[in-house]
Parts: C-alpha cells; sequence; structure tokens
C-alpha cells in the first residue's frame, strides 16, 4: 500500500472508533514518509482516545516539530498533558493554541480549567470570561467560572453564573 493509503485508511479507522486499527495504519504511513506530520496528528488522536496519553503527547510533540503552527496539535496535546495532571504544560499548549488563534474559546475554557486545577482562581476566572465573550451562550464556560468564583467565596457572582449555565442548557 502507499503512504496515501496508509493515511486514510487510518482516518477512516479513527472515524469508525477502530483505534488500534487507526494507530497501525498511521504507523505504516509514517515508516514509508517519517516525515509526515499529519500521521503523527492521526496517531497521537487515536492514542489519546485510547487513554494512552504518554504516547500522545509524544506524538503530538513530533507533529508541533513537523508542523509548528499546527494550533490543534498544541490544543490536543494541552488535554493529554492535562489528563496527566500537568497542568503547568498544558497552560503552556493552551496559550500557544491562543497564540496562534486568538479565538479559540474552547483553549480559553480548559486553560482556565488548568489554571482551576492549581488553584489560580483569578486566573481561571479571567479565561472562563475571555470564553464567554468568544462564545456568549457557551454554558460550560458559565458553570466553571461559577465554580471558581464559589472557591473565591464570590457567592453571588457563583449563583449569578451558575443560573445563565442552566438558562443557556438547562441538561
Amino acid at each position: 500500500m502507499s503512504v496515501e493509503e496508509y493515511y486514510n485508511r487510518g482516518v477512516e479507522r479513527q472515524n469508525s472508533k477502530n483505534y488500534n486499527g487507526a494507530i497501525s495504519d498511521y504507523t505504516n504511513a509514517i515508516r514509508i514518509k517519517p516525515d509526515y506530520g499529519s500521521a503523527y496528528f492521526g496517531r497521537a488522536y487515536s492514542k489519546d482516545e485510547l487513554k494512552d496519553y504518554y504516547g500522545a503527547i509524544a506524538d503530538y510533540t513530533k507533529t508541533i516539530e513537523l508542523i509548528p503552527n499546527e494550533s490543534n496539535a498544541y490544543y490536543n496535546r494541552g488535554i493529554s498533558k492535562s489528563n496527566t495532571k500537568d497542568h503547568y504544560g498544558a497552560i503552556a499548549d493552551y496559550t500557544k493554541t491562543i497564540e496562534l488563534n486568538p479565538n479559540d474559546a474552547l483553549a480559553f475554557l480548559n486553560r482556565g480549567n488548568s489554571k482551576d486545577e492549581l488553584k489560580d482562581y483569578y486566573g481561571a476566572i479571567a479565561d472562563y470570561t475571555k470564553s464567554i465573550e468568544l462564545d456568549p451562550n457557551f454554558s460550560k464556560a458559565y458553570h466553571n467560572r461559577g465554580i471558581s468564583k464559589d472557591n473565591l467565596k464570590d457567592y453571588y457572582g457563583a449563583i449569578s453564573d451558575n443560573t445563565n449555565a442552566i438558562k443557556l442548557d438547562p441538561n
């Protein structure tokens, strides 16, 4: 098979949630073309779905080495780092994502989540607020900001944010 055939089959397997098969195909594509950044990205995503976070981090890092301005690789690596409790590393990756894509409400939300985990509640609130500015209907950002405000004993602010979250997503 050609590199493109392995890669395309990897994408199809990934889309059908056959992550082990996808990893195999991406690995074969990389074997043929070692500088194939998209294959590293696909393999990283599949590893992440299988909760192989350290393997995913390694492949996202290789993706970034080959495609330095791929904001999704920084974002996804940030998620993998969060899953390994490397919140400082995750914050650095979300910050780079935001540098490359300043309108990424999810990157602000997740950076806020990592800051909250580190008990930087003011920093988390600032990121959740920016996420809400970018997407005023983002109920999760209101909810998470409410939690950070609660941690700071700003109970009225927490109630207000959670009320907004419920209005936007009653479930």
